[in-house]
């Protein structure tokens, strides 16, 4: 009797561990969105309610939240590559590394082992699928820049949905010779192409596997930040509804998804607050549609939210005790749009004069009308336009993602001085990213932790071996 009273507790309980693993897991990974990103996008939605505090994010408000350390084998400030190995595998790596470790040897990544465990796997971001962080779950090269090569790992992961907005390098290897392009070996490899979610919505129904990208006229580099948006086109919440209708079709086996807000960094190496705020919401936005598949699915499902760096050295305040982030809803466009439209402007005419500048500034920026500027602000602005429009003297500023113009350059300094912003780099930083979690095993992220320890926990809460 006692034999059978102690093989059914064994049971019972093999049955609540069994119970209590993650079905479904989704990995969101804001891509140079530290503490500070969450924190001032929290403000800042604050303040456009008329209050000081904080407007939390639905991520914030898991139940789960605590920090990770970045630092790769290489350095104590990682790049994304490194970055996103040590959040894709749980090993650490030389910064340039996609899917290696220090010694090149190959290191499995927590999509490989929920593939095989049986679970369909889907990998997506906001920039291009060959880019380091969504790369770093399905391929394995020594350098991040070998676009080309990593595209070729794509199939060999034999993943169910990868989505983003392109591909960088489709048919020129990383020596620059010309290559069978990517897509016919994609097709032979059972994959169904769709552009845009329309025709993904045609596809779908018949398809196997799925690589989902926008339409044939759309940078491949990325999707459009959110402040530029424009009717139609692919938003990351749209990429994370059709991964989760595609990962569910069928036999339902689970599935493990990686969801990259890829810009959040992008603008933030061009320190670009508002820009940031708004790629920040977005993820924030995709983060959503998740949340509503967890509130149909609480114990199986389980929801991870973290970053692989902080980027741009945010500060909060620059010695006033005061910050003023409401001013910078003003802006409505980009750094990188703003620089466009100057450089539209230029081409124009042989002479622009100071007037027609200063309309471009208030119509996109909100200075002079909406936005009153210092004696020493507008003479900031002033003195680019005399380089660049009068003298015609035009030295574009080189940021790891954009070609800026000097007048946009200067506009974003003085939109950060309203804001009462600072920014100590153009390139990422090692602080502290925030890890959020709720759900199936989210009390397994209770507690400061190194980045590789991430997917470890994810694995251990899914029950991936």
């Amino acid at each position: 009797m006692k034999r059978f009273a102690y093989s059914l507790i064994l049971l019972l309980l093999a049955g609540m561990v069994y119970a209590q693993q993650a079905k479904y897991v989704f990995y969101f990974i804001g891509d140079g969105m530290g503490v500070n990103q969450v924190n001032a996008t929290e403000m800042y939605r604050a303040e456009l309610q008329g209050r000081i505090g904080a407007e939390p994010l639905l991520f914030t408000t898991f139940p789960v939240a605590s920090v990770a350390t970045t630092f790769s084998v290489t350095n104590s400030v990682t790049d994304s590559s490194a970055a996103g190995t040590a959040l894709a595998t749980g090993g650490k790596t030389y910064n340039g590394a996609i899917g290696l470790d220090n010694d090149k040897q190959l290191l499995e990544s927590v999509a490989e082992k929920a593939k095989k465990a049986g679970r369909k796997v889907g990998v997506t971001t906001s920039v291009s699928i060959d880019h380091a962080t969504p790369a770093a779950f399905y391929a394995h090269q020594p350098n991040r820049s070998m676009y080309y090569e990593i595209a070729l790992d794509l199939p060999k992961a034999g993943f169910d949905f990868y989505a983003g907005s392109g591909f960088l390098k489709p048919n020129t290897s990383f020596d620059k010779k010309e290559m069978p392009g990517i897509f016919p070996i994609f097709a032979e490899a059972g994959y169904t192409l769709a552009r845009g979610v329309e025709e993904y919505k045609a596809k779908a129904a018949e398809a196997q596997k799925m690589i989902l990208i926008q339409k044939a006229d759309a940078n491949p580099g990325s999707l459009p930040y959110a402040i530029d948006r424009k009717e139609g086109d692919l938003t990351l919440a749209e990429i994370t509804e059709s991964a989760i209708d595609f990962l569910t079709k069928g036999k339902d086996k689970g599935f493990f998804l990686m969801v990259e807000g890829g810009k959040i960094d992008w603008a933030c190496h061009g320190n670009d607050a508002v820009t940031v705020f708004k790629e920040v919401e977005d993820l924030n936005d995709a983060i959503r549609v998740a949340y509503e598949f967890y509130k149909k699915h609480p114990k199986e499902t389980l929801i991870v939210v973290t970053a692989d760096h902080e980027t741009g050295g945010l500060g909060l305040g620059t010695g006033k005790y005061e910050l003023a982030l409401k001013n910078i809803a003003h802006q409505k466009v980009s750094q990188d749009e703003l620089s466009r439209a100057i450089t539209n402007l230029r081409k124009m005419r042989k002479a622009i004069n100071w007037n027609e500048v200063k309309e471009l500034l208030s119509e996109k920026m909100g200075f002079f009308t909406e936005i009153p500027l210092t004696w020493e602000q507008e003479r900031m602005l002033h003195d680019e336009y005399e380089e660049s429009f009068v003298k015609k003297h035009v030295v574009f500023k080189e940021s790891l993602y954009a070609t800026t113009e000097p007048l946009a350059i200067a506009a974003k300094k003085v939109m950060n001085e309203v804001a009462m912003l600072g920014w100590t780099t153009g390139g990422h930083s090692a602080g502290y990213v925030p890890v959020f979690a709720i759900g199936a095993g989210s009390k397994l992220f209770v507690g400061k932790m190194d980045n590789t320890e991430i997917p470890k926990r994810i694995a251990k809460a899914a029950g991936y071996k």
